[in-house]
């Protein structure tokens, strides 16, 4: 994805983000409610895991606007330590796989659209992962978590019914579908 200037950006340089295989534990949000309970991934586990949702997320367009890049860069970033994705596996199913989000800020209005994203290309793109569901959710410290996490569960439950992504146009991934989406935000999510 091309490169946008951001006011918000900063550098790019190697000390402020950790190396992608790298698990930097203090640079991670610590795992909250969604996760409790569930084999929460750390080390290499995390790593790859993290590894798998950078290429879905370069592949469906997944992007923080605010900082101009893929939203899987997040976790590495050391300006904003606690915030990114935290992953674990489902007590009981391993094949489904649990991953919160934990925004810069717990008014992030990005969050709604960030959240859809992750969740269309993970389930979007089934064929590149070993997880049958991966379930997303946002910390319960977002200001419209509840409301958020509603809508990812009501996708969920229409993906689990059909095995389609609700306003995922199978044939073309990455194509921005708007009119698909009933949400009180709005149709902001392009993925």
């Amino acid at each position: 994805m091309p490169g946008i200037p951001s006011p918000f950006g900063g550098g790019d340089g190697p000390e402020t983000f950790d190396e992608d295989d790298a698990f930097v534990p203090d640079h991670l949000p610590v795992p909250g409610k969604f996760l409790d309970g569930h084999e929460v991934l750390a080390g290499d586990d995390h790593v790859a895991v993290h590894q798998t949702a950078r290429d879905l997320f370069e592949e469906r367009g997944v992007y923080d606007m605010t900082f101009d890049y893929n939203l899987a860069r997040l976790n590495l970033d050391t300006r904003h330590t606690g915030a990114g994705f935290r992953y674990a596996e489902e007590v009981g199913d391993d094949a489904v796989l649990r991953a919160e989000f934990s925004p810069t800020t717990a008014f992030c209005p990005q969050t709604h659209t960030l959240t859809i994203g992750a969740f269309r290309a993970w389930n979007g793109l089934s064929e590149c992962h070993d997880y049958d569901l991966v379930r997303i959710r946002t910390v319960e410290s977002h200001h419209q978590s509840d409301s958020v996490n509603e809508e990812l569960q009501s996708l969920e439950a229409e993906y689990q019914e059909t095995g389609t992504v609700p306003g995922q146009p199978d044939d073309a991934p990455g194509e921005a579908v708007t009119d698909a989406i009933d949400s009180p935000a709005g149709p902001d999510a392009p993925f």
